[in-house]
């Protein structure tokens, strides 16, 4: 219900950022052909594919997948142990007394919880890393299209988006996806 809410909140938004840069480039014609420009040129970039596309970014997101990949490797070790212990007290129940299962009962249902725990501190950590990532190549992003943007004369670069967020954009003419070009600049700018 909550990620309905999201969504449907969520292209609510996009909407009315269309909705407003459609204003606004409607109002800002006037300002453009008063400053001699005969047409306002709109420009869109798919910020994803500038992380997965250039040098700097793949690196970014390779280390952070071997920082996950190393945490999956620790999480699947304790599971492992978690399971021998589990083996190891079934085998052993008949031969306990009531007082040493209850205790191994105990030691592994605390280890069991401080598995979970870290297993939710790991993925913590990893969202964290990754907004983190995503906020920093993000200022860089907005550096390198806006000097692709300045070079080419376009007056608004708006951020393609995707299936899994919001799809801002629904139809483009060939020449605007200035993606390819950022990638470049991008690449020059943050080696």
């Amino acid at each position: 219900m909550k990620k309905m809410f999201m969504n449907d909140l969520t292209k609510s938004v996009g909407v009315l950022f269309i909705a407003g840069m459609c204003v606004l480039g409607i109002s800002w014609q006037p300002h453009a052909l008063a400053a001699g420009k005969d047409s306002f040129r709109v420009g869109i970039v798919d910020p994803q594919a500038i992380i997965e596309k250039s040098k700097a970014g793949g690196r970014a997101l390779a280390a952070l997948k071997e920082h996950a990949q190393a945490r999956e490797t620790v999480m699947k070790n304790d599971q492992k142990e978690l399971e021998r212990l589990q083996e190891e007290l079934k085998d052993e129940v008949s031969k306990l007394s009531e007082e040493e299962q209850k205790r191994k009962q105990e030691r592994f249902a605390q280890k069991y919880q401080a598995w979970q725990k870290q297993g939710q501190e790991f993925q913590n950590e990893l969202s964290q890393k990754q907004k983190d990532l995503v906020q920093e190549y993000m200022k860089k992003i907005e550096e390198a299209t806006s000097a692709v943007a300045s070079r080419h004369g376009f007056d608004v670069v708006i951020d393609k988006g995707s299936d899994t967020t919001l799809k801002i954009v629904l139809f483009n003419r060939d020449g605007l996806d200035l993606t390819s070009e950022v990638v470049k600049e991008f690449d020059r700018r943050f080696k």
